[in-house]
């Protein structure tokens, strides 16, 4: 706790550094209790304050998202601030009873073999970004924000999120719009729950506040097909993008919210026996919710349903499922009804200490003796979690995770695994 007390001061030191080397028109506000939103105050040509909130108003809303930067610099008139920030996440990881082929606590690779018990270590969620902020005349709040992990291949730096947002519009790269991010329960498992959707995607989105509390969004996004084949059928490229929407209702200051969302995919293959291009239509439907009950509970919770958005559900997207042959019939291919859900609460215990339980189920379901033709594929998977997390102070965080996992196959084979997980993050 010693040298973690001297890493703090340090880090305190730089900062204040930062801030006493900035102009006099511009201060920073930063220091709310714990990781909190940012605050910038710059003062116009008159010498009237005007506050740019913007970090605090783009906080992204994921447990596993960075908060707001520790080091901020700004241009000469205090009209633009980079952002600079990031954590360091160390995870311990010990399986019993089975394991999981990942880091990762997916149910769909538990392994049916032995050993049956497995201890790993895990530093790649660790996370650096930079984050510019300013106002515009004719674009209004401008933001681009560039972030990554190491989890690329050979633990190499892996981008994450790189866009650009102006006037409601985000454009690059970002978790996609089919998804419900505030509504994601905490959890130290960087995957989070089997049938959550979770995914990323190169995108062009557009998003507007209706009215009191009402908000909606639609997007374009690149579409990522992944489809098995045989001798008779391929999956190459594709014609048309995805096309997610929601629609959203907020209240109680923006704690709670529930949210309406869908997708349309259009997914072309080759029918190599009659060597035609054609396509087949994916689609899915999505409530999501998180209700704040009182100060202390929060609850949490999704459902998702559709067909070939396989990529889209967390376990699910570990099976290649979004298109696939179809047995009946020589050269024709098929998407398969699917589904996943998960609730959960929240309870906090003090402003810095908290738990939480999660239960998730992702389902795979067969049509055209796919079943019969496959009988050792995932059919279902269950995912069971409970933390706690302890913020020893505002940049550390500790937490302890266990986890509990069931796969179990069309013929009825069946295997499950257990987590403990333990972890300290130290946030910049």
């Amino acid at each position: 706790m010693k040298n973690m007390k001297s890493v703090f001061k340090i880090a305190l030191f730089a900062w204040c550094a930062i801030a006493y080397s900035m102009p006099s028109s511009a201060q920073a506000l930063i220091e709310e209790e714990g990781p909190g939103p940012v605050i910038f105050i710059s003062r116009d040509k008159n010498g009237k304050e005007e506050i740019i909130n913007i970090f605090k108003e783009t906080q992204r809303p994921h447990f596993h998202d960075p908060g707001a930067p520790r080091f901020l610099l700004t241009d000469k008139e205090g009209k633009w601030a980079l952002g600079i920030g990031g954590y360091v996440q160390a995870k311990a990881e010990y399986d019993f009873g089975g394991i999981v082929d990942n880091v990762d606590f997916y149910p769909a690779l538990i392994s049916n073999g032995k050993p049956r018990n497995q201890f790993q270590m895990d530093i790649t969620t660790s996370t650096l970004f930079l984050k510019l902020v300013g106002k515009t005349r004719n674009l209004g709040n401008f933001v681009v924000y560039t972030a990554g992990n190491w989890r690329g291949d050979g633990k190499t730096f892996e981008l994450q999120n790189a866009y650009v947002q102006f006037l409601g519009m985000t454009l690059g790269y970002d978790t996609g719009t089919f998804m419900d991010l505030a509504a994601g329960p905490p959890t130290i498992d960087f995957a989070g729950p089997c049938g959550m959707t979770f995914y990323r995607s190169t995108l062009i989105r557009y998003e507007h506040t209706l009215g009191k509390g009402l908000s909606a969004g639609i997007a374009l996004e690149m579409p990522d097909i992944d489809g098995s084949t045989n001798h008779y059928t391929s999956v190459n490229h594709q014609r048309l993008p995805d096309i997610p929407a929601y629609v959203q209702y907020g209240w109680d200051k923006g704690k709670s919210h529930v949210r309406l969302g869908g997708i349309y995919r259009n997914i072309t293959y080759t029918d190599l026996v009659q060597d035609k291009t054609k396509s087949l239509t994916g689609w899915g439907l999505q409530a999501s919710t998180i209700v704040a009950i009182g100060q202390p509970l929060q609850f949490f919770g999704q459902y998702t349903y559709g067909k070939g958005i396989g990529a889209l559900i967390n376990d699910i997207s570990n099976l290649n499922v979004d298109i696939v042959p179809n047995t009946e019939v020589e050269g024709k291919m098929q998407v398969l009804p699917m589904s996943g859900w998960y609730a959960g609460l929240q309870y906090n215990f003090a402003p810095n200490i908290f738990a939480s339980a999660t239960y998730s189920q992702s389902r795979l379901c067969s049509k055209h003796n796919y079943q019969e033709a496959y009988p050792e594929q995932y059919k279902q998977g269950q995912y069971l979690v409970a933390n706690v997390f302890w913020n020893v102070i505002p940049n550390l965080q500790l937490g302890a995770e266990y986890l509990h996992g069931w796969r179990k196959d069309f013929d009825k084979e069946s295997n499950k695994a257990n987590r403990i997980n333990l972890s300290a993050k130290f946030s910049f």
